[in-house]
This record gives structure tokens, C-alpha cells and sequence, in this order.
């Protein structure tokens, strides 16, 4: 993606990349630090932040990933020799990935739903920030975002939730575009003609 699109061409355009369609290179450092900056500018009502970060990157991934082999084999002892590989490559698929992680709790002002959706404001934009310094990226969850043994691993805190995991690097394969929704089947007009 060119620096110079314009936004509304871009968001014309925006779509994610299968994080096993990743390759090198990634951001680096300075560049990552960029776009956390940039991911951070979100809608946070009382301005209290409840999210935060953990940015995988390096060997640590490779390692991350067989812990998670080792949880699923345990959970189903059965896995094909695909599945094994799928389990192993979770946080190699992509150069960088970075854990969105939702503080979100009780609070005297902010409704805990609010916190929430500021959490899915950062995910979407962490994929925008990506793009615009050229990469690629993709939002996913999967099994682990939502087993509480793997939060140690990955280093969640008691009490927190995975809002995603941002996979971000460059490919090869060309970006293709997916069925989008109709606007007759999520759009309700109350009011007036414009």
C-alpha cells in the first residue's frame, strides 16, 4: 500500500491478509513503535486506556508455538500431522504479531461495554497503521484467546481478554476481495429523505 492513497480510496480497498499468506519482512522496531502510536488514537471514553499490548516477536515465537502444540495435543491427542503443523506455526505465520489486551472491568463512569469496544477500535486500528507504513495484516482470535491456561504463556494477566492478535508482515499473493454485506440487509433509515 502507497503512503500517499487517499483515505477514502483506502478504506475502499481496505482487506485483510490470511496470516499464513505472511512473510518477511515485518516492521521493525521504530516502525512498530509507530504504529502503536498511531493504534492508540481510538475513541476511549473517560480516557482510562483499558487495553494494552504484547508485541511477539523473534524466536519467543517459534517457542510460543510449541507450548500451544503441547496444550492441544493434550486437549485432543488425535491431532493430524496438519493440524500439529497448524498448532506449531500459530505466531510464526506472520513476522510480528501483537496481543491486543482488553482491561476492561467494573467502573464507576465508563460502562465495561465502552471499554470493550475501545479494545476493537485499537484492533481495527493497528491493521490501518500497518498498511500505511506498507504491511499487511490480519486480525484473528483463535482457540488460545479464549483459554485461560495459555494466558501465562502469552503473557496475560488474570482478569484480562484477548481482544485479538494482530499478525502483521508482507506477502507475496495477491490481495484479493471478498463478498461484503448488502447495505438493504444492515442498514435501517429512520427519518427523513436526505
Amino acid at each position: 500500500m502507497k503512503n500517499d492513497i487517499k483515505l477514502i480510496d483506502y478504506l475502499a480497498t481496505r482487506r485483510s491478509v490470511p496470516a499464513f499468506q505472511m512473510c518477511e519482512p515485518g516492521p521493525s522496531t521504530a516502525e512498530l513503535e509507530q504504529i502503536l502510536t498511531l493504534a492508540v488514537r481510538v475513541p476511549d471514553h473517560g480516557k482510562i486506556a483499558p487495553w494494552r499490548f504484547v508485541v511477539y516477536r523473534g524466536a519467543d515465537r517459534a517457542r510460543i508455538g510449541e507450548a500451544l502444540l503441547a496444550m492441544a495435543l493434550e486437549k485432543n491427542p488425535e491431532l493430524s500431522e496438519e493440524m500439529i503443523g497448524v498448532e506449531r506455526a500459530r505466531f510464526t505465520r506472520a513476522p510480528v504479531v501483537i496481543g491486543v489486551i482488553s482491561t476492561a472491568g467494573p467502573h464507576v463512569k465508563i460502562p465495561e461495554w465502552e471499554q470493550l469496544m475501545s479494545a476493537g477500535a485499537v484492533c481495527l486500528n493497528l491493521l490501518m497503521a500497518a498498511n500505511a507504513h506498507g504491511y499487511v495484516a490480519n486480525w484473528l482470535t483463535e482457540w488460545f484467546a479464549y483459554d485461560e491456561k495459555a494466558y501465562p504463556l502469552l503473557g496475560i494477566k488474570p482478569g484480562e481478554k484477548v481482544a485479538g492478535f494482530i499478525h502483521i508482515g508482507s506477502t507475496t499473493f495477491p490481495v484479493t476481495e471478498r463478498p461484503r454485506p448488502a447495505l438493504s440487509d444492515v442498514v435501517t433509515w429512520v427519518g427523513g429523505e436526505g
